[in-house]
């Protein structure tokens, strides 16, 4: 095939709307094939160094720089491009994490970091090491990469205006954003392509040290916030009135709580609201009858409460219990991507966030990483208990004897898979477990060694039938990990799948947060 026909080709590998980048961007260009044969004019949108992006009257499309020359006003200086990405959002992530993960990121692939500061945030310029002058030095500069502190909700919105590359984001993407970015051309924020987690952090109930309440179910702390309990009294603590704390709707987890935890309901009126996480965090600390919800990675002099449930269950925030999603508050710090290619740095510095080295970053930065840690049966007493304890008349001794001879076997992986609330869809923590495990599959950490995939369900329903549910989800999630790992060989890492149902509880039925928890896919090794 020619080179004009592969650079045209080249040309429909990516088609979006006109209206995808802003005008104010676009600049006249002509892209010419290198027999001169074909011609193709109109708004140069973006050049990633390798890659044109021009609006045509054939609608956006994206060529191979490669086979083709640039002609007009809008064309890069070719030999001078410095790639240039933009991450906004989050303060949570834009203050400490993004930083340390950029940093680490240029020490690791050798790039001189010079950073200044903004007004509302950071930028660092990369620059390549000049090997031709003595003792080393700056050589081209390669990238700038800016930092923005915004909130998630203007993060995303940079984002689908393509004022940022990347969002940086405490929740989910709403289903309005979602929608407004299908029908932009933006893609799909909702897919594993364009929504990662780079990080797990932690929603904690937080009270002042001299306060004598460490414990509070997780009923009780929506009746706080819903007004229905208002005397700390009730929760087995002084005679005294709640003062109950929470950010502003998008700052800190206000907005993943409000989802979470009340599902629906109405905020109380007397709860006062703070402008972010810091704020709160030192409000609550200094007031003896105060609780807010704050980052466990920031929550300051602050004592984090310990959660219950109504059937006996108990859970405090630790790494092992946020990794697995044990903790009923865990909250992953995503990272949205746009729906068109990156630069090359760009990439790279996605592949870097998938890293060991940036695992320990994250860890230093204060935040749970998503390596899989194992956790042997004695860590697992309190979970063999409450299965004894919850076992209803479904549930014999002789599945759960069965359950306990594999977990004297079998070490748990801290990586677990749930499904989204309703659907038989993995969440998007899930989704990007599924590419850490397939990843370390096919760098070999498991080889030799065997993996069960063990499915759970929640107690409502007919117990064979929640086991058959349960254990189709469990095949359905090694068929993903399976089919991430392109080039994994089965005969490296022995893996199946099998389920138990019911018979594991780790969180009460009787809410539907505690329902969806159960709900899960386990992967234990031996």
């Amino acid at each position: 095939m020619t080179l004009l026909r592969a650079a045209f080709r080249a040309a429909l590998f990516l088609l979006l709307p006109p209206l995808a980048c802003p005008a104010a961007l676009a600049e006249d260009a002509t892209l010419t094939a290198r027999d001169g044969s074909i011609r193709l004019s109109g708004d140069l949108l973006s050049y990633d160094g390798e890659y044109y992006r021009i609006a045509t009257e054939y609608g956006v499309l994206t060529v191979d720089g490669s086979g083709v020359s640039c002609e007009g006003p809008g064309c890069p200086e070719l030999g001078s491009w410095v790639a240039r990405l933009t991450f906004s959002g989050a303060p949570e992530m834009a203050d400490v994490l993004l930083p340390a993960l950029v940093e680490g990121f240029a020490r690791r692939r050798g790039y001189r970091l010079e950073r200044s500061t903004l007004e509302r945030g950071l930028r660092y310029a990369l620059y390549e090491a000049d090997t031709g002058r003595e003792g080393g030095g700056a050589g081209r500069k390669a990238a700038e990469f800016t930092i923005l502190r915004s909130s998630s909700g203007e993060g995303i919105a940079d984002l689908l205006s393509e004022q940022a590359d990347f969002a940086l984001s405490l929740r989910e993407a709403s289903a309005e954003e979602v929608a407004r970015a299908r029908e932009a051309g933006l893609g799909s924020l909702a897919s594993a392509r364009q929504a990662r987690v780079i990080a797990l952090d932690a929603m904690a109930a937080i009270v002042a040290p001299s306060n004598p309440v460490r414990r509070i179910s997780l009923a009780d702390l929506r009746a706080i916030y819903t007004g229905e309990i208002t005397n700390w009294r009730e929760l087995g603590g002084e005679d005294a009135p709640i003062a109950a704390y929470l950010p502003e709707d998008d700052a800190g987890y206000a907005a993943l709580f409000r989802t979470t935890m009340l599902r629906g309901a109405a905020l109380a009126e007397g709860v006062t609201r703070l402008p972010d996480n810091d704020a709160l965090a030192r409000k609550v600390a200094q007031d003896p009858f105060g609780i807010g919800i704050a980052s466990l990675a920031r929550h300051g002099a602050a004592a984090v409460l310990t959660l219950t449930g109504s059937c006996g269950f108990e859970v405090a925030p630790d790494a092992q219990t946020i990794k697995a999603e044990d903790y009923p508050l865990t909250a992953p710090l995503y990272l949205y991507l746009p729906g068109r290619r990156l630069p090359r740095i760009g990439r790279e510095f996605l592949s870097y966030l998938r890293s060991d080295m940036a695992q320990m970053v994250i860890r230093r930065a204060g935040l749970v990483d998503q390596m899989p840690g194992e956790m042997p049966v004695e860590a697992q007493g309190r979970r063999l208990a409450n299965a004894i304890l919850a076992a209803g008349e479904e549930i014999g001794l002789e599945e759960l004897q069965e359950m306990a001879r594999l977990m004297a076997d079998y070490r748990r992986l801290s990586v677990t898979f749930r499904f989204r609330d309703g659907s038989s869809a993995l969440d998007a923590p899930s989704l990007s477990n599924v590419a850490l495990l397939a990843h370390a599959l096919e760098a070999g950490e498991y080889d030799g060694r065997a993996l069960l995939f063990v499915g759970f369900s929640d107690g409502q329903g007919e117990a064979g039938a929640n086991r058959r549910l349960a254990l189709k989800r469990a095949r359905a999630v090694l068929a993903a990990v399976r089919d991430a790992a392109e080039t994994l060989e089965r005969s490296r890492a022995e893996m199946r799948a099998i389920a138990f149902g019911e018979a594991l509880p780790i969180a009460c039925d009787d809410t539907p947060w505690g329902r969806q928890a159960n709900r899960r896919v386990e992967v234990w090794l031996r």
